[in-house]
């Protein structure tokens, strides 16, 4: 569910261009362009045309193409306007018509006594169903703003976290330096795309190619190193903690059992790596982006290390056992 209120106004505002576009424009109906989309789903109204509203989706966007508009005409071909003013009975939130259709003026003018937005676009139902659904699974996918650093690492996703002064803008900006990307720095947006997949980007587009590095201040990414430092957004793949060195505490020096952590539902790959003076932190996170890949290609350094010390000891133990026997005829 959206975190504010979306209402058809917004869909109306949405900046979409390309294969994303909507084209949408509002035919009538504009005193209920304030309506709240509660759903991110449409419905196409042809049963309840024709008088059957058991299970009617009103919550819905309403989707009329060509056979909806043709049923439309012959209802008010036949007088049945009763049966216009049936279906704008329940709080439909739009009526879209799809194909560059015009509705019957007999339709607009009760839509726009109930203020129900009447909206049209030049696209196919099948094509606009198909940008309007995932426009809606965007806005609605559950998110949260989290700290910390967001950069693409060898085509992995790290998201970068630890506490306030631990270093993370000082490590992005030496793997900005060493050819990598910034989505972004301090505050992050992630969203959780259908289920099982993790997107960040900048909690705020305007300055999330900035960095505050302590000492020299703000600086533009974008400007020093050029539109290929940075991406707009990118999906999250792996977490890398950065925590001071705790002598006290055993850390993972095998990796046969990745620690996992969860956000938003979805569970993704965590390392802890401490910091201390001398430590090589970017070349770390690089060589945990290599073995990540690694990971989604099938290849397990740790388990085939594991499997090949398994392998070494019983060969030896076997060798141990043979030579050690006593050879009596």
């Amino acid at each position: 569910m959206a975190e504010k209120g979306f209402t058809v106004l917004d869909l109306l505002d949405l900046e979409l261009t390309g294969q994303n576009a909507l084209n949408l424009r509002c035919l009538s109906g504009r005193k209920g362009l304030s309506n709240n989309i509660t759903v991110p789903d449409l419905n196409r109204p042809g049963l309840a045309l024709s008088g059957f509203y058991d299970s009617f989706a009103y919550q819905r966007v309403q989707l009329f193409g060509q056979g909806e508009v043709a049923y439309l005409h012959k209802l008010v071909g036949e007088e049945q306007v009763q049966t216009l003013k049936l279906l704008f009975s329940y709080k439909v939130p739009c009526c879209i018509f799809s194909r560059g259709l015009m509705p019957p003026p007999e339709f607009t003018e009760i839509a726009d006594e109930v203020d129900c937005p009447v909206l049209q676009t030049p696209l196919e139902s099948s094509l606009f169903s198909v940008r309007l659904l995932r426009v809606l699974s965007n806005i609605f996918a559950p998110k949260k703003t989290v700290h910390g650093v967001l950069v693409e690492v060898f085509g992995i996703g790290v998201f970068i976290s630890g506490e306030s002064g631990i270093g993370k803008s000082e490590t992005a900006l030496e793997l900005i330096e060493r050819g990598h990307r910034l989505v972004t720095d301090d505050y992050v947006e992630i969203q959780c795309v259908n289920g099982n997949t993790l997107l960040g980007r900048g909690a705020n587009t305007t300055i999330s190619h900035h960095m505050e590095i302590r000492g020299l201040g703000i600086i533009n990414i974008q400007q020093l190193y050029g539109v290929g430092a940075i991406r707009e957004q990118k999906e999250v793949q792996l977490l890398i903690k950065l925590e001071d060195w705790d002598p006290e505490k055993v850390y993972d020096r095998l990796g046969t059992e990745p620690a996992m952590t969860e956000m938003l539902g979805v569970e993704i790959p965590m390392i802890e790596i401490p910091v201390r003076l001398g430590r090589n932190i970017p070349l770390l996170i690089e060589t945990a982006a290599k073995n990540e890949r690694l990971k989604s290609m099938g290849c397990y350094s740790a388990v085939e290390f594991n499997r090949n010390v398994l392998k070494w000891l019983e060969a030896g133990a076997a060798q141990t056992a043979y030579y050690s026997s006593d050879d009596s005829y």
